[in-house]
């Protein structure tokens, strides 16, 4: 028996501003999307040029409070191979919310505020 990634999910206030940010900040794209016929929730589902592993994003209609994200201990991580130049684009987006420069790395966060750390790609 084996076990393979296939998605992880942050739930969402604003569903097509969190879809903008990802493409902006991230490059992904929207590869599926499932709406609830009493349109009570939608789940779009990201991911990047490889597509072996999503984001759900889950927006539910009733929900109006921001979510309630802990002490931001848990996070996805992207690695690039572009480090400094993503660096640069996500200042530029004002959405670097966290900066380790002894460990070389740093995180964004997202509209709802969840951190989304940034690895450069080992050489």
């Amino acid at each position: 028996m084996k076990f393979l990634f296939n998605h992880f999910n942050f739930n969402v206030l604003n569903l097509e501003k969190s879809i903008a940010f990802y493409k902006e900040a991230l490059g992904l794209e929207e590869v599926r999307r499932k709406e609830a016929k009493d349109g009570s929730f939608v789940l779009v589902y990201l991911s990047d040029e490889n597509k072996n592993f999503s984001l759900e994003l889950t927006w539910l209609r009733d929900r109006e409070e921001a979510y309630d994200l802990g002490d931001e201990e848990f996070h996805l991580a992207f690695v690039t191979d572009e480090y400094e130049k993503a660096h640069e684009k996500h200042k530029a987006m004002d959405c670097i919310c966290y900066e380790n420069t002894d460990m070389g790395i740093y995180f964004i966060n997202d509209p709802d505020g969840y951190w989304i750390e940034i690895v450069p790609e080992k050489r």
